[in-house]
């Protein structure tokens, strides 16, 4: 799931590198929290008339619907289950090598029947698809938005921050048809911690998973720049489940680079209103108000900002890119230390990393870090540009140490 933030101010770029989701005026995305019930947003939130319609846009029905695919795997699950409960038929199905044989790719996020036909996904993808699957089964599902430690990641000047979601399958109760024992759940998550165990989340709603899919996909679009369809993306979200305060914060996003920066203060002034602690709404208003020209103002939001978030996401990340375009490796190098010691699992930072270590001439470190990113990477089309660098990386003779 993805929040979009605008960063402080964009760092100079040693080189060009694909990555997945975020934006550099601070737009912070997320999708794995609940809130207490509001009323519907403002009016004044919405500009519709500022954006071309869109083409684009699903329903809940379509976002979970079944293909014809799908119903016969289904058939296939209760005619192979071989007196299984049927919930642990469809969990063996899915985790089986020789069945769908299933790839976690944050590319984009994917309706059930995209999933489904691509055998692959991120985690929210995923689970709307097994979702699908469980409910033409009659098994009873759960979603969970499961508490992580922050994780960014950016795409060109966009940051993002992901959530995680994953979802437990209920036992039907024999001696009761129809109804279910809500204390017997399997735990089905695609992107389990690293220490292998499964954390129990926070119940949502189903109306949660469809607005954090929307969310999604108005955070991709953003990335790509189709301003108009990340607007009804966001706008849907945030009428989808008006509790999702992230959502706010994407919309105020898209407002912002489309230019309309009244409606995104008065966007994300109501998402601080419901919630005045909000670092990425906090950095995102920070800089609205300064490109409005309210530059005491502006000093003031980031004065704020500061006690929340003294050692902002990509702080080290940045610094570290400005060495390496002064041509200070080791600095460079310490940075991407630094940052990466904040979290060892993002891809981007091995890599420049790894470009800092081999301009010093350690080409073990280099090629070891370049390794990393490849492994860390979310998408076939990152592990693929890395399994190219690494190659080179391996081909090519060890650079004179700079003096």
């Amino acid at each position: 799931m993805k929040y979009p933030s605008l960063p402080p101010s964009p760092a100079s770029l040693w080189a060009r590198l694909h990555v997945i989701f975020i934006v550099l005026p601070v737009l912070l995305l997320s999708a794995c929290t609940s809130a207490p019930t509001v009323p519907a947003p403002p009016a004044s939130v919405f500009g519709d008339s500022l954006f071309q319609p869109s083409t684009v846009q699903l329903t809940e029905e379509q976002i979970f619907a079944l293909t014809p695919a799908m119903r016969a795997y289904t058939t296939a699950v209760m005619r192979e289950r071989r007196g299984k409960e049927i919930r642990r038929a469809l969990f063996d199905a899915l985790y089986r090598r020789d069945q769908l044989q299933l790839e976690y790719d944050s590319a984009m996020t994917r309706t059930a029947a995209q999933a489904f036909e691509a055998r692959q996904g991120n985690c929210l993808s995923l689970v709307i698809m097994t979702a699908a699957l469980a409910q033409e089964l009659n098994i009873p599902v759960v979603f969970q938005s499961v508490p992580v430690e922050d994780s960014w990641s950016r795409s060109g000047d966009i940051y993002f921050n992901s959530g995680h979601v994953n979802l437990k399958l209920g036992r039907i109760m024999r001696d009761a048809p129809g109804s279910y024992d809500p204390e017997q759940y399997t735990v089905i998550d695609f992107q389990p911690p690293p220490e292998g165990r499964v954390k129990d989340g926070i119940a949502i709603g189903r109306r949660t998973v469809v607005a954090m899919f929307m969310n999604n996909r108005a955070a991709e679009a953003l990335a790509r720049g189709q301003l108009d369809d990340a607007y009804w993306w966001a706008r849907n979200a945030v009428l989808a489940d008006p509790n999702l305060l992230y959502a706010y914060n994407t919309l105020a996003v898209v407002y912002r680079r489309h230019g309309d920066l009244a409606y995104a203060e008065t966007t994300l002034r109501y998402a601080l209103a419901r919630e005045p602690r909000n670092a990425m709404a906090l950095s995102n208003l920070a800089q609205v108000v300064e490109n409005l020209g309210r530059h005491d103002e502006a000093a003031q939001l980031k004065a704020r900002l500061a006690q929340l978030q003294p050692d902002p996401p990509f702080r080290y990340f940045q610094l570290g890119q400005q060495a390496m375009a002064a041509g200070d490796w080791q600095r460079a190098r310490a940075m991407f230390e630094r940052e990466l010691r904040r979290d060892s699992t993002y891809h981007e930072f091995h890599f420049w990393l790894a470009a800092a270590n081999y301009q010093l001439g350690d080409r073990t470190a280099a090629e070891r870090h370049m390794r990393l990113a490849m492994d860390a990477s979310t998408t076939r089309r990152d592990h693929e540009l890395y399994a190219a660098k690494l190659d080179r990386l391996r081909a090519t003779a060890t650079p004179t140490r700079p003096h």
